[in-house]
């Protein structure tokens, strides 16, 4: 439960001496109570820390109170987002993270390798694969230490997907007809080798150029602007249709054989949900209890994982018994494990990716702007993750100067992407949030050790040669839960909205309508946008065929021209989903400050509040109204100025 001292403490005063009086007061009886309370920890964090009600893990529904009956115990957080485990269990939770996040990372570099004509090289995906694994470790690193410090996992963006999809289904990017053709493919031919690195330059440097926009938005503040504007309504179209668009990726790698396919879909869908509360036991040691056995949930947490591996070595199986045909030209050859096997052999143990390692960026007008509509969804995603981030490991709501830190590292993460050349840039992962709550490890160390282990991965080039391997039917199924996931949760954003109004069923049903014809029209007629000027038909020709763009663009202006109340639109019940219900459970600062003390090396001066990244000099968890005051929702109407931070913001 929360301190009664922190729980006497109001905002009501409207005076400002009798306000700091009372919180003063406030801290000291805090402090008094604390001394009297025998259970401390090791690191001298109260238990209130990680002895909430379960709230962090179950939050409650349209503000009613919890069910008081909820086992209490089995909702309290073993570790907070400032304690320090053990460096053994660092390792294991680390590891598990990694391999929470390993579906969406290598699911990435697998798709772009369509639309860079590398789908019979699977030497260069290998290397694809090492080099997402090892910017998304780094990356990681950044946003924990400098970013919004909280154990948050980042990884490539299905965001930036479907643009980049786009670009290259250009017709100047279609990938030439010998491509296609494995007997064709000379991997080593300088020829071939400029086909793909050409397209991977070309995205490169528009992700880069993109990112920079991020990097603004984030170190300038201007994120809270953004978000006044967008709601319910334009997030639902945008997260939905990315996962709608991928339904030829999907498609094209299940149909190679259905009857494998469906059975990875089937064993991924009987882990996470029929499995997921069946507990399994595993030995473990500790020094009380020594040898012993502690049951893990491990289908709920790593369902993708166990039903890849599963129907991997029946592929496996299959193969060495010659029950998968052999001919090239018969349905079904494509299951066998063993087409790409001279990867693992060509593969080097050790492989250092560096920037422009494909050679030097390119730029495209068009590739930019259709970049820059996948950013903003993917900044609009990261903030609800940061919330949830926040409870599930016991830290106060997350004040603006960390948001926008988080947001610009988001940036810096990107442009890193480009530089390295993944072909994709980083964003946080939801599904990693959503395992705190199943781990109830909630330190940002076991995030570091994930991002030293991705790194470490990525050095290992054997490591992605192995991901190669697995037949495309199993990854085919990962796609078909994994994008039907993404879609349903975009719709699920639709639960803050009034979804009894004809306005707003008009809305999302026009979006997601219109994200979905107007992209197939373009791409059948690739030649009907002929405005005379070619570097305006490659901007249209790549934003007309992004259904996210599409779609968020009309959910955008319709719900912000079409008249509709706040309740109404859903921005009352989306901007209280991110606010804090009660007290801080740990000090503002000692969370979100820099680290390293460097915040004690920032001057005491009233300017240094006015730079939108910097923490307050005073941390916000000794006013009790600073976890609604820094948050990024603003309380103020829509017709009032600007703060003071986006107005300075801008100006730098």
């Amino acid at each position: 439960m929360d301190p009664p001292a922190l729980r006497s403490v109001t905002c009501t005063s409207s005076r400002p001496h009798d306000a700091s009086e009372l919180l003063l007061s406030a801290v000291r009886r805090f402090h008094a109570e604390a001394e009297m309370t025998p259970e401390k920890e090791s690191n001298g964090l109260d238990n209130y820390a990680f002895a909430l009600e379960g709230r962090f893990c179950d939050l409650p529904n349209g503000g009613e109170e919890l069910d008081s009956s909820m086992d209490e115990d089995s909702n309290k957080l073993a570790y907070c987002v400032t304690d320090v485990p053990p460096w053994y269990l660092c390792i294991i939770l680390g590891i598990q993270h990694c391999f929470t996040a390993f579906g969406g990372i290598i699911a990435i570099p697998l798709i772009l390798s369509q639309g860079l004509c590398l789908q019979h090289d699977g030497l260069t995906q290998s290397h694809l694969i090492s080099t997402i694994f090892f910017v998304s470790g780094i990356c990681t690193l950044l946003q924990v230490t400098f970013g919004i410090r909280l154990p948050i996992l980042q990884g490539g963006t299905f965001t930036l997907l479907a643009p980049s999809m786009a670009m290259l289904s250009m017709p100047e990017w279609t990938c030439p007809a010998w491509t296609q053709n494995a007997s064709l493919v000379n991997t080593s031919s300088t020829d071939y080798v400029e086909v793909w690195q050409s397209r991977m330059r070309a995205l490169q440097g528009s992700i880069m150029v993109g990112s920079l926009f991020q990097v603004f938005v984030g170190f300038s503040g201007l994120i809270g602007l953004f978000m006044r504007f967008i709601g319910p309504l334009t997030i639902a179209p945008t997260i939905s249709l990315i996962g709608l668009s991928l339904f030829d990726s999907a498609g094209s790698s299940a149909g190679n054989h259905w009857g494998i396919s469906a059975m990875t879909t089937a064993l991924i869908i009987l882990f996470s949900q029929y499995l997921r509360h069946i507990s399994v036991p595993f030995p473990t040691y500790s020094k009380d209890k020594k040898l012993h056995t502690s049951r893990v949930y491990v289908f709920q947490i790593l369902p993708v994982l166990l039903g890849i591996t599963l129907s991997w070595l029946i592929c496996y199986l299959l193969t060495i018994y010659n029950v998968l045909p052999t001919d090239p030209d018969q349905y079904g050859y494509l299951a066998r494990t063993d087409l790409k096997g001279d990867v693992m052999s060509q593969s080097p143990w050790f492989t250092f990716p560096y920037p422009g390692q494909w050679g030097m960026p390119t730029v495209s007008l068009a590739g930019v702007v259709g970049i820059l509509a996948g950013v903003i969804s993917s900044m609009i995603e990261s903030v609800g993750d940061y919330h949830a981030c926040a409870r599930l490991s016991g830290a106060p709501p997350p004040p603006k100067h960390a948001i926008n830190r988080g947001i610009g590292i988001e940036g810096i993460g990107c442009l890193l992407a480009g530089a390295w050349g993944t072909g994709n840039g980083t964003t946080s992962y939801s599904e990693n949030v959503g395992a705190l709550g199943i781990t109830k490890v909630g330190s940002r160390m076991v995030i570091v050790a994930s991002g030293v282990l991705l790194v470490v991965m990525g050095v290992f080039g054997k490591v992605g040669a192995v991901f190669t391997t697995i037949p495309s039917p199993v990854i085919g199924g990962m796609f078909m839960v994994m994008f039907g996931v993404i879609s349903a949760a975009g719709v699920s954003n639709l639960q803050y909205a009034d979804m009894n109004s004809s306005r707003n069923i008009f809305i999302f049903g026009f979006s997601m309508f219109s994200g979905l014809v107007i992209p197939n029209w373009i791409l059948s007629n690739p030649k009907a946008i002929t405005t005379g000027v070619v570097e305006l038909d490659q901007v249209l020709q790549v934003l007309l065929t992004t259904s996210m763009f599409v779609g968020g663009f009309f959910g955008f202006i319709l719900d912000n021209t079409i008249p509709g109340s706040k309740h109404e639109r859903g921005i009352l019940a989306w901007n209280k989903a991110h606010e804090d219900d009660s007290s801080n459970t740990l000090e503002s600062g000692e969370v979100y400050n820099l680290p390293f003390g460097l915040s004690s090396y920032l001057p005491s001066s009233s300017w240094c509040r006015y730079i939108p990244f910097c923490p307050p000099g005073m941390p916000s968890s000794l006013n009790a109204c600073g976890a609604d005051a820094n948050s990024l929702e603003p309380k103020q109407p829509l017709g009032q100025p600007e703060p003071a931070q986006i107005i300075v913001g801008v100006g730098l």
